[in-house]
């Protein structure tokens, strides 16, 4: 009995000494939220105990500040076998994924207990059960789920009772609940002395937050101790997103790995994490830009937010001046203009203006006036007048003027113009000067003839020159045998516009020259004009059947010397070697026409190299840095210096190291072949480095790159004449390669390089091609595979290559350029591409393509290569489209070619073409990943996409320019299908 009114005793004053232990209530940090807190609990807890007596027992304490508190206790440590159960009632689970049980109890020492070995305990269970409503009938123990068993950490004795030092203890679990709305907690006694001061029940979020300009709600956190939930946050006011801005919420409610971030938008800037509106005097142009800056020199701005400043009176900006920079003002005039007359010639010269108007973009343009003596009358100077370095946009303070008239009054205005004289132009920004020609030689003498030829005599005829700058006091013709010295000349003057030349030599020809003469002195000899005397006289009386007999001696020579001639170069070339001599020999028989000669046929190609590539100092080339990787090597930019030239931005491609010598000569045959080329349209070649290591090819730089990868680029950009202006280079191009005899071969978009002039020029000479024997059928090359679908059906089947083949080619060209880069014939295979243009199949139109274009290319895909245009006849066609820009109007939408893919499905003759579904039509053009855009805006049978517009699809989120042509073409094809016969072969 004593002992068991000893443990009463403990237990009691244990509640009674809780006070001096306990704290005021915590404030809960921002990242829980609290589903139960037993202490703020106003009135009785009524948890459920069982057993109902004996068991645990709720009883009030008082808390530090005297506010009474309810727990709960039990202490039945002499018996043994003790199953107390406690159970709250229903609480409501909210959104929460995990649960946090804070539990803070006291516990007695079992130690301290005389004579409760082996039923004494110093721990207890924690059970919880998921429940969807507060149903109390069907919470039985058996029901719940254990979390864990739960022991002290501090235990107290019955010293500490004395002393009235408490221990308290707090003990945190967590357990997930994922599927019921709500959950009881229940805590067991196993034969403990125990008391439970304070249950805290909360779950864990993380909180609002703002992170580089970008909000995040409050977020619960995942079931998972170790999960993460990924939160994109959306742009605080007045702000834009410039990358998607994501956090991550960790399990213990903190924010984690923020990424992306918002720009305030223009007119505001960054304070606070928020977007405050700039204040009037200042500005922020661009979200990119910092802080809102104060507005520049002589400009200002009246309202609030302003994304640039106005300019003061008197002041501009150009279109390309950014808004940080001042506004300014138009030069003043230049001064000290001072001219100096050289017959047909003036040098103007010129001091800068006092006031460049605070720019530094200050230039000069020449305006030219010819004005008629005794009056006032001025008009525009003619475009043959020449100016040296050039009328407009000058950075010097001098020009030079040429190719006036004699003789003439003129008045030349020199301009001081910067990037805002176009705001103010007045004619203060301008000094002038008027002054008079002087006397001037003649211009040439263009064309001289003759008539009138007998065995010692000719006679010479000729037009005044263009500008005879003056009276043509006399002429004087200067002659001699073609096969002498131009020193050993005769003169004849003449005053008139003719000459009759007398004791020359028959059976010779001459070289003539004639000039004009006036007060000035003469003007340049004229070209030289070559004519032969004849090898009889002329007839007499009685002597003419003796010259007929003549006559016919004279020819029957001739004919027999042609003939052994003709023989002997028939004998000679069927033996020749095509060494580098017959070759000449050959050249020499057509003068004027260059013939391209094939390197490789060189018995020492090295031969041809020195011929054709002149070789250049490395100490005159300077690599500046990689910009690709070529078949034999790295291809680099960097500068040519020769010496007496300015120095040149160049292409360089360079031979690996450890070549073999046939790998050199392959690497510099494209040498060979490009240096026999001299063309706008060709690429030009500057020269090789073959006399020391690396070995280096020399070409000019182009900018940008290869034409496909320049047209993907600038999808969109160009104008129809722009594009046609384009063609037309490239047509140049191979009309001269294919009158000097030379077929390129691999003639595609990839192989047309680009300037920063938008000049386009043919590249790639140097490959030798084989067909293989493969399913793909593709020409194997050095440089890899080259895609039959540029190539011709002939050049495919018979491996014939011809002038005719590489027109084939340029018709896909034009349509790679009317698409702006579109892989032709898209994704079908090689195989699909032979058998559909065998069967008749050609591309259809480009968007936007005009018709004259679309038939210029069916025309150069003829079958018969004999039906296909020359290069010259391409060229041709493509100036008069130029000139006649109204052709090129009517676009070829309405002669739209089904795609081959669709060709399988083509109805039969007569039918009406099935539609199918939206699903199947987008696999077949290869767009099936676009299915759910079409379906969720309804498009839901191939009749309602027929009316479908750019501005339909880009609602729809289709963003991408070349699936839009592709989807809108194949779109056209649908619309030509329904109002006409649909064949498998298209005709050409």
């Amino acid at each position: 009995m004593a002992l068991m009114a000893g443990i009463i005793y403990a237990l009691t004053s244990l509640f009674l000494g809780l006070c001096a232990g306990l704290s005021a209530p915590r404030n809960h940090p921002a990242n829980e939220v609290t589903l139960l807190d037993s202490r703020s609990v106003q009135g009785d807890l009524a948890w459920v105990a069982s057993p109902t007596e004996g068991g645990w027992e709720e009883v009030s304490i008082m808390d530090e500040k005297n506010i009474p508190i309810r727990t709960y206790q039990v202490c039945n440590v002499m018996e043994p076998n003790q199953n107390n159960w406690l159970r709250t009632h229903w609480i409501r689970r909210g959104p929460a994924q995990r649960i946090y049980i804070e539990i803070k109890f006291t516990l007695r020492d079992c130690n301290s207990l005389p004579g409760v070995i082996g039923t004494c305990k110093e721990t207890f269970n924690l059970y919880y059960l998921e429940s969807d409503s507060d149903n109390e009938r069907y919470a039985h123990e058996s029901h719940f789920a254990k979390i864990d068993t739960v022991a002290a950490d501090e235990s107290f004795t019955q010293v500490d009772i004395g002393d009235r030092i408490m221990k308290l203890n707090t003990e945190v679990r967590d357990v997930g609940v994922q599927s019921h709305t709500g959950f009881y907690l229940a805590f067991q006694d196993v034969g403990a002395c125990i008391a439970l001061v304070s249950v805290h029940v909360f779950y864990k979020k993380c909180p609002l937050a703002v992170r580089n300009l970008a909000q995040f709600p409050d977020t619960v956190t995942g079931a998972d101790t170790s999960s993460l939930v990924e939160v994109r946050g959306s742009c605080v006011n007045h702000s834009e997103e410039q990358e998607i801005p994501k956090m991550y919420c960790g399990a213990d409610g903190e924010w984690l790995v923020p990424i992306g971030n918002c720009l305030c938008n223009p007119g505001y800037e960054e304070r606070n994490e928020q977007c405050q509106v700039c204040k009037v005097g200042y500005y922020r142009s661009l979200s990119s830009d910092g802080g809102c800056r104060k507005c520049p020199l002589h400009s200002y701005s009246m309202k609030e937010g302003a994304t640039s400043c106005d300019c003061d009176k008197g002041y501009y900006r150009s279109e390309t001046d950014p808004a940080a920079m001042p506004c300014t003002r138009p030069p003043s005039a230049p001064h000290n203009l001072i001219s100096n007359v050289n017959e047909t010639s003036v040098l103007l010269e010129w001091s800068a203006p006092l006031s460049s108007g605070g720019r530094g973009d200050l230039a000069y343009n020449v305006v030219c006036k010819q004005c008629v003596r005794d009056t006032q009358r001025c008009m525009p100077c003619g475009d043959d007048v020449r100016y040296s370095p050039q009328r407009l946009s000058l950075r010097s303070t001098r020009v030079s003027v040429h190719q006036l008239q004699a003789h003439t009054n003129y008045t030349f205005q020199i301009w001081a113009v910067n990037g805002v004289s176009k705001h103010s132009p007045s004619l203060e920004q301008a000094v002038s000067v008027t002054l008079t020609t002087n006397q001037a030689a003649p211009s040439t003498v263009m064309m001289v003839q003759s008539k009138d030829i007998i065995r010692d005599t000719l006679s010479l005829f000729w037009d005044e020159p263009d500008k005879p700058n003056g009276v043509i006091l006399e002429y004087e013709v200067k002659y001699y045998e073609k096969d002498q010295n131009e020193r050993s000349y005769r003169i004849v003057k003449t005053t008139s516009r003719s000459a009759d030349i007398k004791d020359l030599t028959p059976l010779t020809s001459y070289v003539f020259h004639v000039r004009a003469r006036t007060a000035a002195g003469y003007g340049e000899f004229s070209a030289p004009f070559e004519f032969s005397t004849n090898t009889v006289a002329a007839p007499v009386v009685g002597g003419v059947m003796s010259s007929a007999v003549l006559l016919l001696l004279v020819a029957g020579c001739v004919v027999v010397l042609l003939l052994i001639l003709i023989i002997t170069f028939i004998i000679t070339k069927r033996r020749s070697k095509y060494s580098k001599t017959k070759q000449a020999e050959e050249k020499n028989l057509q003068p004027g026409v260059r013939i391209y000669v094939d390197p490789f046929t060189y018995e020492d190609p090295n031969q041809a190299i020195r011929e054709f590539a002149k070789e250049i100092n490395t100490s005159c080339i300077k690599i500046e840095k990689v910009i690709g990787i070529g078949e034999f090597g790295e291809v680099c930019s960097g500068r040519l210096k020769l010496p007496g030239k300015r120095e040149i931005c160049v292409a360089i491609k360079t031979l690996k190291a450890g070549f073999t010598e046939q790998q050199r000569l392959d690497f510099l045959s494209e040498a060979s072949v490009i240096g026999q080329f001299d063309h706008p349209n060709i690429i030009h070649l500057e020269g090789v480095v073959t006399k020391c290591k690396p070995v280096m090819i020399i070409t000019e730089y182009m900018e940008n790159s290869s034409l496909d990868m320049f047209l993907r680029k600038n999808d969109g950009r160009f104008t129809v004449i722009q594009l046609v202006g384009i063609l037309r280079g490239m047509a140049s191009g191979m009309k001269y390669l294919s009158d000097m005899s030379y077929v390129h071969r691999d003639l595609a978009a990839r192989n047309i390089l680009v300037n920063s002039n938008l000049v386009c020029k043919v590249s790639d000479f140097g490959m030798s091609r084989v067909l293989e024997d493969e399913p793909e059928g593709a020409y194997t090359t050095r440089g890899g595979k080259i895609p039959i679908r540029w190539t011709a059906p002939e050049a495919i089947t018979y491996r014939k290559f011809t002038s005719a083949s590489d027109v084939w080619s340029y018709g896909i060209v034009m349509w790679e350029v009317m698409s702006y880069g579109e892989r032709p014939y898209w994704d079908m295979s090689n195989q699909d591409v032979i058998k559909a243009i065998e069967e008749g199949y050609r591309l259809p139109p480009p968007m936007e393509c005009p018709l004259a274009l679309h038939q210029l290319m069916l025309e150069c895909w003829m079958r018969e290569r004999a039906d296909r245009p020359k290069f010259s006849q391409i060229v041709n066609m493509l100036d008069k489209l130029i000139r006649n820009p109204a052709t090129l109007k009517r676009t070829a939408g309405d002669a739209s070619r089904p795609h081959p893919s669709t060709l399988r499905h083509a109805p039969s003759e007569g039918s009406a073409p099935s539609l199918g579904s939206v699903d199947e039509w987008l696999k077949i053009i290869g767009l099936e990943q676009y299915g759910e855009n079409f379906s969720t805006a309804g498009f839901c049978s191939l009749e309602s996409v027929l009316p479908m517009s750019h501005e339909d699809l880009a609602k729809m989120g289709i963003s991408c320019s070349a699936h839009q042509r592709k989807i809108l073409s194949s779109v056209q094809e649908l619309l030509s299908g329904m109002h006409h016969r649909q064949d498998t072969k298209v005709p050409v």
